[in-house]
């Protein structure tokens, strides 16, 4: 068979459904292919950056590898962007790129772009394929890399002529490869030791990231807090992996995180971190991160392992595996003081918004779609104020339901990845939080949905700023709204969502704001919600940048 029978072949043997991309030249063949598969359906993006974030979100909703492909040249550059999306928030996706002729490699080619070299920081891996038998053993060794260990993206690059060549289809049984052997089994003395700092600890605290998700262990980390009664903050990327309706939970800590959750981090004697990494926004000024606390710290990738915080026991492994383990050797135990403490600091420091029958709230908008989902939808958020305000006042049940670029902070990564969730999980609600300046990064996907039928939700937080970089003008910058209004630019979104075929909601007075979001949710069709809220509303509590957790700024008056 050609190549490109060859990979498309190897890819139905992969388990794969769905592949989010653009055709072009070089990758016509292949489409082609792809276009007589009874099992993969491919998912017309008009944007490759696009593409990369749908098959990001699908990845996350399903726990499955997304794919992308695109086209050689400014194609495979503009996945650039999802790509390393996808690296920073250890997302499992193999991106598909393709390539000039291998006889025209390194000559500046029509489109020919050094994607490989371009991408080797941001990829677990990076294949140029250079004969057809490299073909086959690529992809298995591509799904192999992407969804073991800690996840990550991989990319295949494929010259044309690779994808045209005739040769015998060979698939490869069993991947073996030399010097990449994931730590799955954690030290069982090192555990022995976590487990009697733990029992003997007053003030225990779980701090707990993606990477429990990840690994699939959110029942363990419920089990383990609820036999030792242990209160359990997360990070942005880890909301869902303990449910924050839940008595012991103390919701996000870090920057925005709030008041009771950072002073836990700050009271604690015992902290075990599970899947985490110990980021800046987490731990701000990082000589005074948790400087009561003795640190257990648990994580697939040894390479985080004391990487920015010291930490006394450090566990190298699968994190299910761990805690399984880690909870045959505790017994449970009572911190009846300690609870008592963060119960009272949490209705003396609660997360709170002056609200107004004036002026809709954007706190209020969230507040709203939280009451009226009852936390089951799987909610996206756009980058900035709107995901913040969202990662506060959304409270997550369950794994998987969370959407929201962590590492990379990519404006323009909640819509297309709605769509991947979408196409993921089609029978869920998919609800993408969005700012006015965040959705137009993306906004041409609204032909992606409406093509597609995918009844996402974008639910827009319009208040015409690029809205966390004016706050910081605001508060650091003597009030310079420096080429952060958007204003009257902004165009009419509704119409904008009716012109791509979606439903168009304006919402202007808060009377209006849940009646037109039940609406929405109830609709069918790809539904834009464009409720203008507070124009200079602030995401607090704050931790300036360089401060320590503990000095937080929770008014803000100018």
């Amino acid at each position: 068979m050609t190549g490109a029978q060859a990979l498309v072949e190897a890819m139905e043997r992969q388990g794969v459904e769905v592949i989010f991309g653009i055709p072009g030249g070089v990758v016509i063949p292949l489409f082609d292919e792809l276009y007589k598969s009874k099992k993969i359906k491919v998912i017309l993006t008009r944007h490759e950056q696009g593409a990369a974030h749908a098959a990001d979100g699908y990845a996350r909703v399903t726990g499955k590898v997304g794919v992308c492909i695109a086209t050689s040249g400014p194609g495979a550059t503009n996945l650039v962007t999802g790509i390393c999306n996808a690296w920073m928030d250890s997302v499992p996706i193999v991106a598909l790129t393709g390539q000039v002729n291998t006889t025209l490699l390194g000559r500046d080619s029509f489109q020919e772009a050094d994607i490989f070299g371009i991408t080797m920081p941001i990829t677990k891996h990076s294949y140029l394929v250079k004969t057809p038998e490299m073909l086959t053993r690529s992809v298995a060794e591509a799904f192999y890399i992407a969804a073991t260990g800690r996840p990550g993206p991989v990319l295949i690059d494929l010259p044309a002529d690779i994808c045209a060549m005739e040769y015998k289809f060979k698939h490869p049984e069993a991947i073996e490869l030399r010097g990449y052997k994931p730590t799955i089994t954690g030290h069982k003395q090192q555990i022995k030791k976590a487990a009697k700092l733990l029992q003997n600890a007053k003030r225990p605290l779980l701090y707990v990231g993606g990477g429990v998700i990840s690994a699939g262990a959110h029942d363990e980390v419920r089990q383990l807090a609820e036999s030792m009664d242990i209160p359990v903050t997360n990070t942005l990327m880890g909301k869902g992996a303990f449910p924050e309706t839940h008595d012991l939970s103390l919701g996000m800590l870090g920057m925005h995180g709030t008041w009771y959750a950072n002073k836990a981090v700050c009271s604690a004697d015992v902290i075990l971190a599970v899947g985490v990494r110990f980021d800046d926004r987490v731990t701000g000024r990082i000589e005074s991160f948790a400087g009561n606390a003795r640190i257990i710290h648990i994580d697939v990738d040894p390479a985080e392992i004391a990487k920015n915080v010291a930490v006394e026991i450090p566990i190298v492994g699968n994190a299910k595996s761990i805690l399984t383990e880690l909870i045959e050797e505790i017994k449970p135990k009572k911190h009846d003081e300690w609870n008592m403490a963060l119960r009272t600091w949490k209705v003396e420091h609660p997360l709170k918004f002056k609200d107004s029958d004036d002026s809709i709230m954007p706190e209020y908008v969230v507040q709203q779609i939280h009451e009226i989902t009852g936390g089951e939808a799987i909610v996206c958020t756009e980058v900035g104020q709107n995901q913040m305000w969202a990662a506060q006042y959304y409270l997550n049940k369950n794994p998987r339901t969370w959407l929201s670029s962590g590492g990379l902070g990519t404006m323009g990564y909640g819509f297309p990845a709605a769509i991947g969730a979408q196409v993921g999980r089609p029978d869920a609600l998919v609800i993408d939080i969005a700012g006015d300046g965040s959705i137009q990064m993306n906004i041409q996907e609204l032909a992606t949905a409406v093509q597609n039928k995918l009844p996402v939700k974008i639910v827009i937080l319009n208040n015409g700023y690029l809205g966390m970089v004016r706050q910081w003008q605001q508060m650091f910058f003597g009030r310079r709204y420096a080429s952060t209004e958007l204003g009257a630019g902004n165009p009419d979104f509704a119409k904008v969502a009716q012109a791509y075929g979606a439903e168009g909601y304006t919402v202007m007075q808060k009377k209006d704001v849940a009646p037109t979001l039940r609406k929405a949710f109830e609709n069918k069709k790809t539904c834009v919600i464009d409720i203008h809220v507070e124009r200079e509303q602030n995401v607090l509590p704050m931790v300036p940048k360089g401060a320590a957790l503990d000095e937080m700024i929770t008014e803000w008056e100018d």
